[in-house]
């Protein structure tokens, strides 16, 4: 199941009435009439609500103003009310609305917002409860969680998926790229075709338990440790159906926590602020071919996964690729790279940087470095793999053995874990992903650096 597009009021909305627990609002007028917005059986009370917030001129409605655009009975209307409180002219484009919304932090929700917001997306889907309230904690600011157009776990999770060996996989294609991962000696493929309609598998590798977290709408996948200190278990993430800035937001099964996808830290529930944070693990993009090729005893996943879904490479969000476009709103800077360009990113403790794809066009071994550390990239555009490693201050160059790489005098054997010299010396690897460039100017653009070509 894919994301959906829904810029407008939902017919779902047409036919039931809102059932608001009242209980849990603070019972303002602003309030009131903020859940008036939505009513579904007596259009009049719509208009009154929409007659209040224009002639009150206040940004703190935005928020709800901008949700009733989505799933208002009169939502043509909205436009022209957040026109009159904004001074803006951006008619009924929810997309510009939202934009509007993420750049103006000033424009906060007035007190009881948070509750119409979890009981709007209640009626969607009565699971969301579990997400959302105005009890909740959050991290992020909920007028910009969004619905992405599925309920929760639309987008199944695989959980200890059933895996085949290579010679067993034969549905496979050797220029199919895969998530490869090999942790402690056990190689693992998970393909593509197969996640981008999962978005997120569960497995324990070399017996670590990991979960890749995987956006398809901002390109990036991420191996997370998913064993947090001091739970009894570790934890399980699944897709919750909602986005912040057309970034996943995953939840875990123990606590219904929402996590960013992209950062790996908790945004709403019992975990919010607590300071908790998943730790990343390396991963790489690479072909079938050339997976198989280092790591002979891969296994991968079966294409029996229990769910009916056209596998074949390339179906799933095919449009969205081949277009410049985000399906849902987030601003970015577009002025040196597009949105959706590709980019590599290390983001851990003092190293957060990223290196556009396009850098390792060809194949190219990149010296580097990111705050006080050295680091060798080695990659490939075409086939979208990066590895990045500690270098230790050593320059490392190309060879024509495409698992070996130059430095110091001696050639370095290029594994899952390490650079490994001729006389056992070992650089180790770094946790890196590859993603959107958008996703990391939203999360890590003022933070970090971006790398250029000299």
């Amino acid at each position: 199941m894919r994301y959906l597009i829904s810029g407008f009021a939902l017919s779902f909305f047409a036919v039931t009435s809102l059932v608001f627990s009242s209980a849990a609002f603070a019972q303002s007028e602003v309030a009131k009439m903020g859940r008036a917005l939505f009513n579904q059986t007596d259009t009049a009370v719509v208009d009154e609500a929409l007659e209040y917030f224009k002639n009150r001129k206040n940004l703190d409605s935005v928020g709800v103003l901008t949700l009733a655009m989505r799933f208002s009975p009169n939502s043509p209307s909205v436009g022209d009310v957040l026109e009159e409180v904004t001074g803006e002219d951006f008619g009924q484009d929810w997309n510009k609305w939202m934009l509007w919304q993420e750049r103006h932090l000033e424009a906060k929700p007035f007190e009881g917002f948070n509750q119409i917001h979890a009981d709007v997306h209640k009626r969607v889907d009565g699971n969301f409860q579990l997400f959302l309230g105005g009890d909740h904690n959050y991290d992020i600011r909920v007028e910009e969680i969004t619905w992405g157009g599925v309920v929760k776990d639309g987008i199944p999770a695989l959980t200890n998926p059933k895996l085949l060996t290579r010679e067993q996989a034969t549905y496979m294609e050797p220029e199919n790229l895969v998530f490869g991962v090999n942790i402690n000696g056990d190689a693992r493929a998970y393909p593509l075709r197969i996640l981008d309609w999962h978005e997120m598998f569960n497995d324990v590798v070399g017996g670590v338990p990991v979960s890749l977290a995987y956006c398809t709408l901002c390109g990036s996948g991420i191996l997370y440790e998913t064993q947090l200190e001091g739970y009894p278990h570790h934890l399980t993430l699944g897709s919750s159906g909602f986005l912040y800035r057309s970034n996943k937001l995953m939840y875990d099964t123990y606590t219904h926590s929402l996590w960013n996808q992209f950062t790996g830290k908790p945004v709403a529930g019992p975990l919010a602020g607590t300071g908790v944070e998943l730790k990343v693990r390396p991963v790489v993009i690479t072909t079938w071919e050339k997976w198989q090729e280092e790591n002979p005893s891969t296994k991968v996943i079966s294409i029996d996964t229990g769910y009916q879904r056209d596998y074949g490479t390339g179906v799933a969000y095919a449009q969205y690729w081949a277009s410049d476009d985000l399906m849902f709103p987030a601003a970015v800077d577009t002025s040196v790279h597009k949105a959706k360009d590709y980019v590599f990113s290390l983001r851990e403790g003092e190293v957060k940087k990223a290196w556009p794809i396009k850098f390792f066009k060809g194949g190219k071994v990149i010296n580097d470095e990111a705050g006080s550390q050295k680091l060798v990239l080695i990659g490939d555009e075409e086939s979208r793999t990066v590895r990045a490693f500690n270098s230790n201050g050593i320059v490392f160059s190309k060879t024509d053995n495409t698992v070996k790489i130059s430095g110091d005098g001696k050639n370095w054997q290029i594994t899952e874990d390490a650079l490994v010299a001729e006389d056992g010396t070992k650089l180790a690897r770094l946790a890196g992903h590859i993603g959107f460039w958008f996703a990391w100017e939203n999360y890590y653009g003022k933070e970090g650096e971006v790398a250029s070509l000299n």
